[in-house]
């Protein structure tokens, strides 16, 4: 009981530190608003935990999150098996995102990169692979943000060095931005 206290407590702590993101958490927003108005679509990409996170947030997006309307344009690289193990197979997985979103991606698209250390490779190349088509880039990130934080258009940094309460507050955070979707975007 005192550990799950403890964690409870930690959760709560950095929760609530989110403040000081709170602007940029908006801004990105309403960026991820004016992407789907213009025609264009919410990529993500993400490894283990915020892999899950990415097909979390994409399927709140295409089927709903608390509201019935039409569906949104979302898509989460993470979840094409074939792709994911071919491409791994035969060049690597450090650009597993990238050819991606070489194949599918255009100036329209927002990219989410989901990284909680901001150092993963693949992450970072997918970064690049998406600014180089002319995206916007929402890094996802903790701790010093790494590399990404650097590279992107938009940087929300949690500020916890615990992968597992940066995670949590990357849901919320993704949790916020679809309702914030939905509510802008919702007809009937």
């Amino acid at each position: 009981m005192k550990r799950f206290i403890a964690e409870l407590e930690d959760h709560q702590e950095v929760i609530g530190r989110l403040v000081s993101c709170s602007e940029e958490i908006e801004s990105v927003g309403k960026v991820l608003i004016d992407t789907l108005k213009q025609g264009g679509k919410i990529l993500l990409c993400g490894n283990g935990g915020s892999a899950a996170d990415c097909q979390h947030i994409a399927a709140e997006l295409v089927v709903q999150y608390q509201k019935n309307r039409q569906a949104l344009a979302a898509i989460a690289l993470t979840t094409d098996s074939s792709i994911l193990t071919a491409h791994s197979n035969d060049f690597g997985f450090e650009t597993v995102y990238s050819r991606q979103i070489e194949a599918i991606a255009n100036e329209r698209d927002c990219l989410i990169a989901i990284s909680t250390s901001g150092r993963s490779v693949n992450i970072v190349n997918a970064v690049q692979a998406a600014k180089l088509k002319g995206m916007v880039v929402v890094g996802l990130t903790g701790g010093n943000g790494g590399e990404l934080c650097k590279q992107v258009t938009h940087s929300i940094v949690v500020p916890s060095t615990v992968t597992a309460r940066i995670q949590e507050a990357h849901i919320l955070i993704g949790h916020w931005w679809c309702g914030a979707i939905e509510e802008a975007l919702s007809v009937g």
